[in-house]
């Protein structure tokens, strides 16, 4: 898990240090001892010899984006439904759906606004927003979704920010007993979010295009196979915060 050097106070500035930069920071010094204290002590030395970028807490920013992508969310799946009564509605009645689509729109691109300006109002969310969305699939809702309700990815392990969505399939065995293993829990906002990001990216990205049609043609189901793209996404995702990389698909995809 990350490391926060930070004052006492939320309010000041911070900075989430890779705890493998101060387990190579402690090498690099010969500190070979591990307790609490001496932990302590390495953590606010790291701090004072390397002189990190802080960040300020954005707790507010953060809820409001979070809010702000559940509301779209909402109005999306309103407007897919009048979509879908559009069709099958007599002609007639499609007077009485259209000036609804329209204020969905208005209102979906509105919220769309907001978040940028959310995004744009702080540094550190800016640089996760450009690297993000070098990914092909991640728009700007993922992004704003992955920057609120998931602020630790970039700084935690693959298997734990694969667990944090709730893709990380979860084994089901006692005894005899080998059960189907199943995805659960996790933080289900972003995990549909990302389910709509991949919809596109398996049309879009050719990386998770050729996984998921691998999967398919090896008999695995449609969900499940879009739900092993995703926890691809998020471990790649995972990697590109913490390196601080822009996207950049491979020449061979494996």
């Amino acid at each position: 898990m990350p490391f926060i050097i930070a004052c006492a106070n939320a309010n000041f500035p911070f900075f989430v240090a890779n705890p493998i930069h101060i387990k190579r920071f402690a090498g690099a010094i010969g500190q070979r001892a591990k307790t609490d204290k001496l932990d302590a002590q390495l953590i606010a030395h790291y701090g004072e010899a390397i002189q990190p970028k802080l960040s300020q807490l954005k707790p507010g920013t953060m809820k409001a984006m979070s809010d702000l992508v559940a509301r779209q969310n909402q109005l999306l799946v309103m407007q897919t439904m009048e979509k879908n009564r559009l069709q099958i509605l007599p002609k007639e009645l499609a007077m009485t759906i259209k000036p609804i689509l329209t204020v969905f729109k208005n209102q979906i691109t509105k919220i769309e606004n907001k978040i940028v300006a959310l995004i744009e109002s702080c540094p550190d969310y800016q640089a996760k927003n450009c690297i993000l969305q070098s990914m092909k699939g991640i728009g700007k809702i993922a992004s704003a979704s992955i920057i609120s309700n998931l602020p630790e990815l970039g700084y935690i392990t693959n298997k734990q920010a694969s667990a944090l969505v709730g893709v990380a399939p979860m084994n089901r065995e006692s005894g005899r007993y080998k059960g189907l293993r199943k995805i659960q829990g996790g933080r289900h906002q972003v995990r549909t979010v990302l389910y709509m990001a991949m919809m596109s990216a398996i049309q879009s990205n050719p990386v998770f295009k050729e996984t998921y049609q691998r999967l398919v043609a090896a008999g695995k189901p449609k969900k499940v196979a879009i739900i092993a793209c995703i926890r691809k996404m998020v471990v790649i995702l995972n990697s590109m915060l913490r390196d601080g990389v822009m996207w950049e698909a491979p020449e061979t995809i494996n």
